[in-house]
């Protein structure tokens, strides 16, 4: 209940399965194994420098020519093609955008992937939804760090790690002695370093499902939605974009990072007592049963696949109602406004930030 006596939102509690703690502390179960990174962006290219560095055998793979196989190169890899690739090595990564691994998988690897192999994802969704569909006796594992690939590389460069979910959809056919599709995966882990933080066990469909109804409730659709409708709300009242924008934009890391750092109870306790009494008065209005309606809405979407088949014929057909989102959301008012706030802040650049 909220001071006033209103209700503040239901709240059901369900009984489900803890989700254990995987005891990830050791690459050895990959050592003297080949490892391919497909692709080489935020997060391939943290995973494989941070396996290098814990002495596993790392190459890339890619399309011959590609930029990301350059950058590859330039940090030292050996690099080759992913059909290549995927018929060598004993874990095969996929570090690559979701939308891509159906054709990634149809034409690269499952004509030469074998059993006895380990695939490797970063997501669950491709496999989940049913995008790839391996054969038998191939293990299909997960190891999925919860942060961003600049993240996990920078905290395993100062000794620690971060959070990762680790889930075996289907163990590997292995000869006697050689170890399990599972063992493989926490070997992955350790590589990385996750082993140092905490690696929790759970399934492909329950990483799958919660990742993208976060990004779209809260991360990203959800604060991104209230943050433009907030600004849009300031400057339709006749207040200046530049301070719109700071006030409901700017400030959003600041907030967050108590949040990221302390936990509800303790961003409440680190913020002045207008803005903790706001919050007790403007959430339930704004989280509202409208609100909660539409969440529900957004996971019945993810759960039955209708948003991987909506996010996937779009990218079959060229990708052309996300390029023309994308489009329209770099064209709105709030993103000049945003130039002139992090124009006063010229240290955002040489901090890797711009």
């Amino acid at each position: 209940m909220r001071p006033d006596g209103e209700k503040s939102g239901k709240i059901s509690v369900m009984e489900a399965p803890p989700c254990p703690l995987e005891p990830c502390l050791s690459a050895d179960a990959l050592r003297g194994r080949r490892v391919a990174v497909v692709g080489y962006g935020n997060q391939g290219r943290a995973h494989a420098l941070n396996l290098r560095d814990s002495g596993i055998d790392v190459r890339v793979a890619g399309r011959p020519g590609s930029d990301a196989r350059g950058r590859a190169a330039s940090d030292g890899f050996g690099t080759l093609d992913t059909r290549m690739a995927a018929g060598q090595s004993d874990l095969v990564i996929l570090a690559l955008p979701d939308e891509v691994h159906a054709e990634v998988w149809a034409h690269d690897v499952a004509p030469v992937i074998q059993a006895g192999q380990v695939a490797g994802f970063i997501h669950g969704s491709s496999i989940h939804f049913g995008l790839v569909r391996p054969g038998a006796g191939i293990g299909i594992v997960m190891v999925a760090p919860k942060g961003p690939g600049t993240t996990l590389r920078a905290r395993f460069q100062q000794g620690q790690g971060i959070p990762a979910l680790l889930a075996v959809q289907q163990e590997r056919d292995a000869a006697g002695g050689d170890p399990s599709a599972h063992a493989l995966a926490c070997a992955w882990a350790a590589g990385i370093g996750c082993g140092r933080a905490g690696v929790v066990r759970t399934s492909f469909e329950a990483e799958a499902v919660t990742d993208l109804f976060g990004e779209q409730a809260v991360l990203c659709g959800g604060m991104m939605g209230l943050a433009q409708a907030a600004f849009e709300t300031l400057v339709e009242a006749g207040y200046p974009p530049l301070l719109a924008y700071t006030e409901c934009v700017h400030e959003i890391k600041q907030v967050a990072d108590l949040l990221y750092a302390r936990g509800p109870a303790g961003m409440r306790r680190a913020i002045s007592n207008t803005a903790e009494f706001g919050t007790y008065r403007a959430a339930p209005l704004i989280a509202d049963e409208h609100v909660r309606t539409t969440m529900r809405r957004l996971l019945d979407e993810i759960r039955s696949g209708e948003f991987t088949r909506r996010m996937q014929s779009d990218h079959d057909a060229g990708a052309t109602w996300f390029r023309a989102a994308r489009e329209a959301a770099a064209a709105h008012p709030m993103e000049r406004a945003g130039a002139e706030v992090r124009a006063l802040m010229p240290w955002l650049e040489a901090e890797g930030h711009a």
